[in-house]
């Protein structure tokens, strides 16, 4: 990875320098998200993860499915995938096994993850694949014209839904914490220094660790119900989250511009799939079996 700085003045003369850029291909700028969209910030928190983290970066992949977060992969100055529609999961969990050695992050959207995708994160959060799954949560198909999601709350309009969505949504920590997530937390892009902090400890626990990260959509999403601006929803966020950590997950879903819960829900302990694949193959076949996992 290229670790070529730029400067900037910071008003006196002297330079200043960028600590994201160099985690970004920045051949590829200017990216394609909307303004007031959130994605950018996460991005932003993860290299900041990163920093903190003192990983090696040639360690590390990052795997997308389809969708605005999925461009993330093609943007970082990282090993990645940008993969076919809700299939990260699945080649993130190949790239694990391959060498169980790298440290293998999904960064997706509500949509690829939950939807088309759904089927492969419950297996995986119930194997307890060691991955660390990011979730953008925008509540809605933003790049394909705004349909209603998996994660959509109940009344909201969306293209596909104009007159408020009357599909039950999922609890997506919930559904992390009940398919065996050892690590399972949200924040809002709001939350800049707790967000990367969640990013880094995450990504420091072996197993399957889910983070959901709320982010307005102006375009699509807020405009169509009547909600303003990026601005105005980083507002809404600051002013109706309550951090508490700990939280039951059943009681931590969302409701349209309600409370939103945020913190770290679930931090508990379980042995990883390879863990336990070496373990039972140890147990039957003795010394002449090799380990592969990498703890």
């Amino acid at each position: 990875m290229s670790q070529e700085l730029q400067y900037a003045e910071d008003g006196q003369g002297y330079p200043v320098e960028n600590p994201v850029l160099p985690f970004l291909r920045r051949d590829r700028m200017p990216h394609i998200w909307c303004p007031g969209c959130g994605i950018g910030t996460t991005v932003n928190c993860f290299a900041h993860a990163l920093t903190a983290l003192k990983m090696d970066l040639d360690s590390v992949v990052v795997v997308s499915g389809i969708g605005c977060t999925g461009r993330v992969a093609g943007y970082l100055n990282l090993d990645s995938f940008h993969t076919t529609h809700g299939r990260a999961i699945p080649f993130a969990t190949g790239l694990k096994l391959a060498n169980p050695k790298l440290k293998v992050v999904v960064y997706s959207g509500d949509g690829d993850l939950f939807a088309i995708g759904g089927n492969h994160f419950m297996h995986a959060a119930r194997r307890n694949m060691d991955l660390t799954v990011i979730c953008v949560n925008n509540s809605t198909y933003g790049m394909t014209g705004g349909q209603v999601a998996p994660s959509t709350p109940l009344t909201a309009v969306q293209s596909t839904m104009p007159y408020g969505n009357f599909e039950q949504p999922f609890n997506l920590p919930f559904l992390a914490d009940a398919c065996g997530a050892v690590y399972v937390a949200r924040w809002t892009v709001y939350h800049v220094k707790q967000l990367a902090r969640a990013m880094a400890e995450a990504m420091s626990k072996p197993g399957f660790s889910f983070l959901e990260v709320l982010s307005p959509c102006p375009t699509l999403y807020s405009r169509r119900n009547g909600l303003g601006d990026g601005v105005d929803q980083l507002k809404y966020y600051k002013e109706h989250s309550v951090i508490q950590h700990g939280a039951n997950t059943k009681d931590v879903g969302l409701t349209f511009q309600g409370e939103i819960k945020v913190g770290t829900f679930v931090n508990r302990e379980r042995e990883t799939w390879l863990e336990s694949m070496d373990a039972r193959f140890q147990k039957m076949l003795g010394s002449a079996y090799r380990r592969h996992s990498a703890h």
